[in-house]
């Protein structure tokens, strides 16, 4: 069975997947080949053909098109709750009654064109529920066998914005969704463009600014409140649609002008002042009590008896809300799927429908996915770029980039098959020697040109990560934050954040054995089995893809050496 799953049904994050027997063979995300961040409105012809070519085969033999996008009938809830939520604004509630389905058609219609348009002349269309499609990805893919929590937040999908459901013998229960505008997701994303960031990238930085707060000065508490098992977004003040939104220079936003006045004028800028590291810090703890308070109403019972926990949606991309899930009681092991925003979606979509058909989903071993590039298309790269770089190949790639990093010099680092999902995981990344005074600080003002006060990721080996982690808990994809052990801060400091954590990836000789070698090679001469890793690309832009992307990102900015495969290419 070959089924290929598609994503871009909410106008961003366009990515595909294929599975063959049930075997994730490949994924990637359209931003990465169009350079266009988010690929907004767009459907995923690039990366829909990269996984056509990576797994092989030709268009008529795909038995299946999965797509998260689904009908949702006007007997269930979602719909009418919508409605009477959201009554202010008569044309959209009207509209959610009696024509609530034209998103899902109009996405239909665009996918039935990209199957026209590829070929794909013998698959059957399967619609997805965008929740569904989460809840997925990550039981699924987890490989957990015993029976499973299953929890899936962020802003929305059709109309649900939350799902708390359970996994078993492979088949996915519901137990109960939340449905827009009552969204933790919404709530967090309108308090992201508050405090001056955007929505799908900007929910990161309120995480990292967060640590630099205090939650006790603001009490935030209601903008959201979760009783008695009903979750509800105060829509005077956040997650709001038409006139009650705050404008600003002909820019609507998910907020109101009460909010406003309220809390004081929307920030501006990139840096960290008062009062906003405070409200920062505030709307982080309220998305974690909220959530942890969900979790176990909803799936207590069910944690308690097993101990799993698999979850995607955006939300789960909050590194920090993880570390608590994993510090209940009773949790063993919790699996984020790397790729829970909706780029995974067409994971997700992809194994339910796999899962539909009889075949038995293999766990996720990795999330190297993308496409690769020899070391002679890299020097082809080279010799056909306008700049005309100067480049050697080198002998042993990884043992001469930890000497560059060793000797304080950041490096941009391109190996292997392109990451899935947002974390850069030693494919496409931008390194750094963590033990090196002042590496972060010149990597975030002269390469990524991003605000100053960003932490960035420790990438260890597996055999010292219980020392500096302090737990066993897997952590293979950089989806948790974890407290630095006191005796390893001062030896990694460039990676430990404000508050004594670090978003850390485990990395294994068997998923990545280059990236491990250049680990080992660093440790030998530094006496750090540890690494700093940040994705490889400039703020605002795509994560770098090919050989030629990242030459044109190292020729604008101020990195001095890039790796790719076996070439070393360095600036005059």
């Amino acid at each position: 069975m070959i089924v290929l799953g598609l994503s871009g049904a909410l106008g961003h994050d366009a990515s595909a997947a294929i599975l063959v027997d049930g075997k994730v063979i490949a994924a990637a995300e359209e931003e990465r080949f169009i350079r266009d961040k988010h690929a907004k409105n767009q459907f995923p012809y690039e990366a829909a053909k990269f996984c056509l070519k990576q797994a092989g085969v030709k268009a008529e033999d795909v038995d299946i098109v999965a797509f998260p996008y689904a009908e949702i009938p006007l007997s269930t809830n979602a719909r009418w709750h919508y409605a009477k939520r959201h009554w202010y604004a008569p044309d959209r509630a009207l509209d959610a009654i009696f024509n609530g389905n034209r998103r899902f058609r109009r996405n239909r219609d665009k996918s039935l064109k990209l199957m026209a348009d590829l070929g794909l002349t013998n698959a059957k269309f399967v619609p997805v529920e965008h929740h569904l499609a989460h809840a997925s990805s990550a039981y699924h893919l987890s490989g957990f066998k015993e029976k499973t929590a299953i929890v899936g937040i962020d802003g929305k999908g059709e109309y649900a914005t939350t799902f708390f459901g359970y996994g078993e013998n492979g088949k996915i229960h519901k137990i109960k969704e939340f449905y827009d505008p009552d969204s933790l997701g919404g709530m967090y994303g309108a308090i992201t463009e508050y405090l001056g960031f955007e929505m799908l990238d900007g929910e990161f930085k309120v995480m990292g600014m967060a640590p630099y707060g205090d939650a006790s000065k603001y009490d935030l508490s209601k903008l959201i409140t979760f009783e008695d098992g009903d979750l509800r977004v105060n829509t005077k003040l956040v997650n709001v649609v038409g006139l009650r939104r705050y404008k600003e220079n002909g820019k609507g936003y998910y907020f109101t002008p009460e909010l406003i006045e309220w809390l004081g004028p929307k920030r501006h800028g990139d840096e960290i002042d008062d009062p906003y590291i405070h409200y920062a810090a505030s709307v982080q703890a309220l998305l974690e009590d909220v959530a942890l308070k969900m979790i176990d109403y909803y799936l207590g019972d069910i944690i308690k008896e097993t101990g799993r926990i698999a979850m995607a949606g955006g939300v789960a991309l909050n590194v920090k809300l993880n570390q608590r899930i994993i510090a209940m009681p009773h949790v063993k092991e919790l699996f984020v799927q790397p790729a829970s925003g909706d780029n995974g979606t067409s994971l997700g979509a992809a194994t339910y429908a796999a899962h539909l058909a009889g075949d038995t989903v293999q766990k996720m071993e990795h999330a190297y996915l993308g496409p690769a590039f020899t070391s002679d298309e890299c020097v082809a790269a080279c010799e056909a770029h306008p700049e005309k770089p100067i480049f050697t190949r080198v002998e042993n790639a990884p043992q001469k980039a930890a000497e560059l990093l060793a000797s304080g010099n950041p490096l941009a680092w391109l190996q292997g098959r392109m990451e899935f999902g947002p974390r850069s995981l030693g494919c496409r990344s931008i390194l750094g020697d963590p033990s090196y005074p002042g590496v972060a600080d010149r990597i975030n003002a002269q390469i990524k040109y991003r605000e100053r006060w960003r932490p960035f990721c420790p990438s260890m080996l597996d055999r010292v990560a219980p020392d500096i982690l302090q737990t066993e808990h897997p952590a293979p994809y950089m989806t948790f934050t974890f407290d630095v052990a006191e005796h390893w801060k001062s030896r990694i400091p460039e990676v430990v954040h404000e508050d004594g954590t670090a978003r850390a990836q485990v990395v294994t000789r068997e998923t990545n054995p280059r990236y491990y070698e250049l680990i080992e090679h660093l440790e030998q001469l530094r006496g750090v089995p540890v690494v700093l890793n940040t994705s490889l690309n400039r703020r605002g832009e795509p994560m770098i893809c090919s050989p030629t992307d990242a030459l044109n990102m190292f020729y604008g900015c101020d990195l001095e050496y890039l790796m790719m495969e076996d070439v070393l290419v360095t600036k005059k």
